[in-house]
């Protein structure tokens, strides 16, 4: 199969999961106990005319694939709909807080590619006592979960010995840099450990194998040999982690930026889940679903140009 008739068939199969997906989402906010309505009137009562004009007013009489089609028509149009809870368009809640949320996934990751890999090689190659440093500080990071490592970060770092700022993002990027370091350091250290773990299993594996073995034979230097034959090797088994790297950094971003205060679609998200505002949620669900599969479509398509040995979709059988 072509790499573009690969991407193609990929890109199709995106689709149809989305578009599953999107109904999914949709649906479910209306399996959850309460109401738009009884959030916006805040309690009190009402008389069936304010009622009926709160329904009327955000669609909620209409039939439930009727609300559906009307939802997803308006997406296909760029329209997320209104938020109940902000009242104004959810668009413009996501235009100003998805690049913190963006920013703090992107140096999350930075640190989990940089230090995952770098760890797992340091544990693979040398072994010994720094194997057995890095499978104690792994083992220690797979047992941190985000929102604990987010509050024992801030405590230390920010409200005891006052080096970084409790929450907020700052102005400009310099401040958001310096504001998101700890809740990116909360965020990565789980994947931290868990990349490290991954990448020193595929790289012994792949030193284990009859190809190093007669690439040292003939000469060819330990430098080498790990980067040409054991991290290329083992890089492919690494890459398929990626999937589950970036929908774990999106699905603990909502603890750690409610912990710190970031302001990203994340916190939103928390808040607009309590509140039961359908759109915002909705949106928000739709768009952390869109960026997971697109890493893993991603993922697909640079897993054969990173191992020749993986083929483009199912093989065939030999005649």
């Amino acid at each position: 199969m072509s790499f573009l008739r690969f991407a193609a068939r990929r890109l199709a199969e995106m689709a149809a999961t989305l578009f599953g997906a999107s109904f999914v989402i949709f649906g479910a906010m209306y399996l959850a106990p309460g109401n738009p309505a009884g959030f916006l009137l805040s309690g009190r009562s009402a008389s069936p005319e304010a009622l009926k004009a709160i329904n009327a007013q955000y669609h909620l009489d209409d039939p439930f694939v009727l609300q559906y089609l009307r939802w997803t028509g308006q997406i296909l149009h760029g329209d997320f709909g209104r938020s109940i809870t902000y009242r104004t368009e959810v668009s413009r809640l996501l235009a100003d807080r998805l690049p913190s949320t963006l920013l703090l996934v992107g140096m999350a990751l930075v640190l989990v590619v940089a230090l995952g890999l770098l760890l797992g090689w340091i544990g693979a190659v040398r072994g010994g006592a720094a194997d057995s440093t890095i499978l104690v500080s792994t083992t220690f990071a797979l047992g941190t979960p985000s929102f604990v490592a987010a509050v024992l970060l801030q405590g230390l770092f920010a409200v005891k010995l006052g080096w970084f700022p409790t929450g907020g993002t700052g102005d400009g990027l310099g401040q958001m840099i310096w504001h998101l370091t700890l809740p990116a350091v909360a965020l990565a250290l789980y994947l931290i450990g868990m990349l490290a773990r991954v990448t020193r299993a595929a790289m012994l594996e792949v030193l284990g194998q009859e190809h190093v073995t007669v690439a040292r034979s003939r000469g060819v230097s330990d430098h080498k040999v790990i980067r040409r034959h054991v991290f290329r090797n083992a890089l492919g088994t690494v890459l398929t982690t990626g999937g589950l790297i970036v929908s774990t950094l999106l699905v603990c971003t909502v603890l750690v930026e409610s912990a710190f205060s970031v302001g990203g679609i994340g916190q939103l998200l928390e808040l607009s889940t309590t509140t039961k505002d359908f759109p915002t949620v909705q949106a928000i669900s739709l768009i952390m679903v869109g960026l997971f599969m697109t890493v893993n479509l991603v993922v697909d398509l640079l897993h054969p140009l990173v191992d020749p040995r993986v083929t483009l979709g199912p093989r065939r059988s030999a005649a």
